[in-house]
């Protein structure tokens, strides 16, 4: 691994289906916005109940991405 510092923001992503289906979304709406992504950590899971039954993952992630070098 080079030397490299990182910035952090954390997201949560939802999903009818999943947890990880929820971190998936997460990072895919991230990806829109924020370039170089090199990591996530899962910080929280919680969901919503409807009738008795899981209706929604949430799913809270830290992503760390590189800053980019506006020297170069």
């Amino acid at each position: 691994m080079s030397d490299n510092v990182y910035k952090s923001v954390e997201l949560t992503g939802s999903s009818e289906t999943s947890q990880e289906d929820a971190v998936r979304k997460a990072i895919a709406e991230a990806s829109k916005t924020i370039a170089n992504m090199r990591w996530f950590q899962v910080t929280g899971v919680r969901g919503h109940i409807e009738n008795n039954e899981i209706a929604h993952w949430q799913v809270s992630v830290k992503v760390g991405f590189t800053l980019e070098d506006k020297a170069g």
